[in-house]
């Protein structure tokens, strides 16, 4: 029987398999889907990423659970460029994934976990890191799927300050509680805004992507363009120098 954690390196997912070291429970392997902007541009911000492959995946390896990375045929550039078959949007770029319901992770994140679980026994045993304050989620667990937060009645809070202990805490914690694709439409004001601040080349891309004609939604997510989004963040840029100007003539 083998027993697998697909793993985002977010708190959950790795204080299960910090709860999983502790406890001797079995765990053969951290199987991680990496969803990608191109071919060559990782879907991960870099700071997670860097913590994924610098971080994480080493300190794991040294306990011996290897990490096996995934990643789709399909990328989000894939996704936003094809042509629409039917409907009201028929013949334009699918383009911005309606909010509330990305279809990136359908698309790229879950066919490559789906195709390699068709390769493992099928007994095999799945951890899911769905902490024990997550009633609903529980709920919808199958037969062979584990909770290991959930057997030791770790909540989310638990899961978050084991893994800080441990020095697992992903440093897109200090700017988000959940971790995510870059381009996520479902992302806060607080995560587009550090997109803008902290990897004005990412924007960049988006924004090429707000020009590109003939798409089916000019949004972004449920309110803005990202044009809009730019503007914002810009005034607010100006207004913040603005202040400090006056704070250093007094």
């Amino acid at each position: 029987m083998k027993h697998i954690l697909t793993c985002s390196f977010g708190k959950d997912s790795i204080a299960t398999a910090l709860l999983a070291l502790q406890h001797g429970e079995p765990l053969d392997e951290l199987v991680y889907s990496e969803v990608m902007f191109s071919d060559t541009v990782s879907g991960e911000l870099p700071e997670h990423k860097r913590f994924i492959y610098e971080t994480a995946i080493p300190y794991f390896e040294k306990r011996g659970i290897p990490t096996r990375v995934l990643r789709g045929q399909k990328t989000y550039l894939d996704c936003f460029y094809r042509i629409v078959s039917r409907g009201n949007a028929e013949g334009k770029l699918a383009s911005f994934p309606l909010t509330g319901r990305c279809s990136i992770q359908r698309d790229c994140k879950l066919p490559p976990i789906r195709t390699y679980q068709k390769t493992l026994p099928q007994d095999t045993v799945y951890y899911l890191g769905i902490a024990a304050d997550e009633p609903i989620r529980l709920a919808r667990l199958k037969t062979n799927q584990i909770s290991l937060l959930a057997k030791y009645n770790l909540t989310e809070k638990d899961a978050w300050a084991m893994c800080q202990a441990e020095g697992l805490l992903s440093p897109l914690y200090a700017f988000t509680g959940r971790g995510g694709c870059w381009f996520c439409p479902n992302a806060s004001m607080r995560e587009l805004r550090h997109l803008y601040n902290a990897h004005p080349d990412l924007w960049q891309l988006l924004l090429e992507l707000q020009d590109a004609p003939n798409k089916a939604t000019e949004r972004f997510n449920r309110s803005h363009t990202l044009h809009d989004l730019d503007l914002r963040f810009s005034l607010e840029g100006e207004q913040l120098s603005f202040y400090h100007d006056l704070e250093e003539e007094r």
